[in-house]
């Protein structure tokens, strides 16, 4: 029984061996694996050197086991103080990867607003004065000289130049909203609310402390685009009566609490199949924010976010000077 253990042992240990050599060159060539793979080696030697003494008697110095154990209990020790140092390694590089995460999402948010905001210009200054001009030639048209049918024809145009108008506004509003750039985050919210009650029948109360406050601009327009993006998917999809939206700022928190009593659902499972929510939870995250959602079949849903607004603004600068301060050496 003895030698089928020891046999036993020499194998898992080999196998151990054997994987410990695949993870130098796995984690760069790390001390620790150097040292678990000496001390696993030593100890097959002594796990074979056992055997050959129980098969055949022969006569082995005491002192060489000794010997044996004792260098075995250091390389062992020794890898397990270096194996927390890997750990530390570990998790410098988990850090990384998602602060490496976190500006990829950063900077694709301020693109799509950048593109968003251009294209709103676009609009607003390229078609706009088109259709109006073409709605002031078209209203010089005297009506005196006209049949009725042919006022009709053209009073019909003037009101479909008017609705084109008012849908390219409406497009270029939603694009890159000129009340939030303008009058703050409280302002721009108050905006969507009143455009979005004109078009249904659901009843939206909206209550804050803001004032005239500003954030920095991720904050805002992140926020923004989290409420617009709650408000629509309630609209469209829970069949709500009521929503309700508060927005606060206490201290160093901005706070904006969100609930409506439509249907409900399973946030789980709502978060891997759409309806926006990993968006808005990716977008809390990128401006270090904390977002909850809670929801249930037939009690509505629940939507918690806290943003520290001092600490994200200090971010926000601190990444611009470093930003200002590679530029300055390049150049």
């Amino acid at each position: 029984m003895i030698k089928v253990f020891l046999i036993i042992a020499v194998i898992i240990q080999t196998v151990a061996t054997v994987y410990a050599l695949r993870l130098v060159r796995a984690t760069k060539y790390n001390a620790v694996w150097i040292l678990f793979i000496i001390g696993f080696s030593l100890l097959s030697v002594e796990r074979i050197v056992q055997v050959m003494v129980v098969n055949g008697g022969v006569g082995i110095p005491h002192d060489t086991f000794s010997w044996l154990g004792v260098v075995i209990s250091i390389c062992m020790s020794i890898g397990v103080m270096y194996a927390h140092k890997l750990i530390r390694y570990i998790d410098r590089l988990n850090r990384q990867r998602q602060l490496m995460q976190k500006r990829i999402l950063t900077a694709v948010l301020r693109t799509e607003e950048k593109s968003r905001s251009q294209f709103s210009k676009e609009l607003h200054d390229g078609l706009g004065p088109l259709l109006s001009s073409a709605k002031m030639s078209l209203t010089a048209l005297s009506r005196e000289e006209r049949t009725p049918a042919q006022r009709e024809i053209i009073d019909n145009t003037t009101y479909v130049i008017d609705e084109a108008i008012r849908s390219l506004r409406e497009i270029s509003n939603n694009l890159s909203p000129q009340v939030l750039n303008d009058f703050g985050l409280a302002r721009g919210i108050q905006n969507f609310i009143s455009r979005s009650a004109a078009l249904h029948s659901v009843r939206i109360r909206f209550t804050t402390n803001l004032r005239a406050e500003r954030f920095d601009t991720d904050i805002e327009v992140i926020l923004y685009r989290v409420v617009c993006e709650l408000i629509n998917n309630s609209l469209k999809h829970s069949g709500c009566s009521e929503i309700n939206l508060s927005l606060s700022s206490g201290g160093d928190t901005l706070t904006l609490d969100y609930s409506d009593n439509g249907c409900g659902f399973n946030p789980a499972a709502v978060m891997d199949c759409g309806m926006g929510l990993s968006n808005i939870v990716s977008r809390v995250h990128s401006i270090n924010g904390h977002c909850n959602v809670e929801g249930a079949k037939g009690k509505g849903m629940h939507a918690a976010i806290r943003v520290n607004v001092r600490g994200e603004a200090s971010a926000a600068a601190g990444a611009r000077r470093r930003t200002a301060a590679r530029r300055r050496k390049r150049r």
